[in-house]
């Protein structure tokens, strides 16, 4: 049987507010046709600023108005981590997929991601880029963490059985 295929889409520079809802709208195409694909991946450069604050919090309420007053975008979002930076010059990849039909699982899902980066890394002339055991996710390069990764797993009910879905970030910082 054929796997499902995973979409990749160039978006160029986005705006935050709208890549957040191209991957919703991609979240909810997967849970109303639940094995007719495995997702997509959504390739883009950030239009503008942006800290991201994931569940694990990141930022204070003063910091997020002291953001906001020098023009970046700051958003709560459904994530693991921290507070993230997202900028021009950045490179990100949101997935949103469907493991189940592809095989794997969540932290299966988050090593090829970091071998994704790892071997970019290599390709943009940065040798030595490597992933940490977990508990850590994301790729450093000696102690300078330069790919983030913030993933939610959810289960959402679709017409023909459970979905489960990964939404998340690749976040590669020094990618040109």
């Amino acid at each position: 049987m054929r796997q499902p295929a995973v979409r990749l889409l160039w978006l160029s520079q986005v705006p935050y507010a709208e890549l957040l809802a191209l991957q919703e709208r991609w979240l909810r195409r997967l849970q109303a046709e639940p094995g007719t694909e495995a997702g997509a991946l959504l390739l883009c450069e950030p239009a503008g600023p942006v800290y991201t604050a994931g569940l694990r919090g990141g930022l204070t309420s003063e910091e997020a108005t002291r953001l906001r007053a020098l023009g970046a975008d700051v958003r709560a979002i459904g994530r693991g981590g921290l507070a993230t930076f997202h900028g021009p010059g950045q490179l990100l990849c949101h997935p949103v997929l469907d493991l189940r039909p592809l095989g794997l699982r969540l932290r299966a899902h988050v090593a090829a991601l970091e071998a994704c980066a790892v071997r970019l890394c290599e390709l943009q002339g940065l040798p030595g880029a490597r992933a940490r055991p977990p508990p850590y996710t994301g790729v450093w390069l000696g102690e300078r963490k330069i790919c983030a990764i913030g993933e939610r797993l959810g289960a959402g009910r679709a017409l023909r059985g459970q979905l489960s879905a990964v939404e998340g970030t690749l976040h590669l910082t020094a990618w040109r």
